[in-house]
């Protein structure tokens, strides 16, 4: 996949907006990506296990964004498999701001900011929305190769297995991101301006979104996040359980990006370490 590629497709299915700039974004996982002219983005799947994932943000994203308070990339052509390129490929808004993995959030205020978008997305999801796979928390810590790495791991095991321990939820299934780390958010001037990626929308427990509160936000914001959110404790024991699991993710991801393997991201490693300090 390369900007000619791109340029001939659009100018097969969508003329109008062959013209515009063209330009590639580096980074993401499952689809790559280019900004099309100021305010659209291109995104084509790399494999074929994402190509229903787009189908789903199309179905879904374009009513939720309108009810949501910050900016999400909106669907906006659902652009079809051809002899040039064998699967479904998107074009949504672009949202305007900087990854959070290159300037995290600085703003204690962005514990507000967060907690109202996630209540405005935890709402009733309805009864054909797509289930999410990231509702319980995952029996294992995972990651056996970056133990040595990690500080007080025993500290860690106590809080991932409370979590697990922990009531399940017991409230109606509600739309939840699935995926809040910090190559998903987006900020400007030190808070939080928008969230990307919703691959993995789908309905089930929010706690895993409410794991952010460690993973995204600065030192000491979590409190007031929760007490913003509303979260029962059983919540808040689930969601730091996710929080242990995702800041060991970005652990791995970094010490992956240190030996020079595929799709390793070495300043990953450090958000990770400052989520874990942040829970204990």
């Amino acid at each position: 996949m390369d900007d000619e590629l791109v340029r001939t497709l659009l100018k097969e299915q969508h003329p109008d907006l062959a013209d515009l700039e063209l330009k590639e974004v580096v980074g993401g996982w499952g689809n790559q990506m280019w900004r099309l002219g100021e305010d659209r983005a291109v995104r084509m799947p790399r494999d074929h296990g994402s190509p229903e994932q787009l189908r789903k943000e199309h179905r879904w994203m374009p009513d939720l964004a309108t009810r949501l308070p910050l900016s999400v990339p909106t669907p906006v052509r659902l652009c079809e498999p051809s002899d040039r390129f064998p699967n479904p490929w998107l074009i949504t808004t672009w949202v305007h701001g900087v990854p959070a993995e290159h300037a995290p959030i600085t703003d204690p205020a962005a514990a507000d900011v967060l907690a109202d978008f996630l209540l405005a997305l935890h709402t009733e999801a309805p009864a054909d929305a797509p289930v999410s796979d990231r509702s319980d928390v995952p029996l294992g810590l995972g990651f056996p190769d970056i133990h040595e790495y990690v500080a007080r791991l025993d500290e860690l095991r106590a809080l991932h297995e409370d979590a697990v321990a922990a009531p399940a939820w017991d409230g109606p299934p509600v739309w939840m991101h699935g995926d809040l780390h910090p190559a998903n958010v987006v900020v400007a001037d030190g808070t939080l301006a928008g969230v990307v990626d919703f691959e993995e929308i789908g309905s089930g427990d929010p706690a895993s979104d409410l794991a952010a509160a460690w993973i995204l936000l600065p030192d000491g914001a979590a409190d007031r996040f929760f007490e913003r959110y509303g979260a029962d404790e059983a919540t808040v024991r689930r969601a730091r359980g996710w929080a242990v699991t995702r800041a060991l993710f970005l652990i791995a991801m970094g010490i992956s990006g240190e030996r020079g393997l595929p799709g390793g991201k070495a300043h990953w490693g450090p958000a990770g370490h400052a989520a874990l300090e942040r829970l204990l």
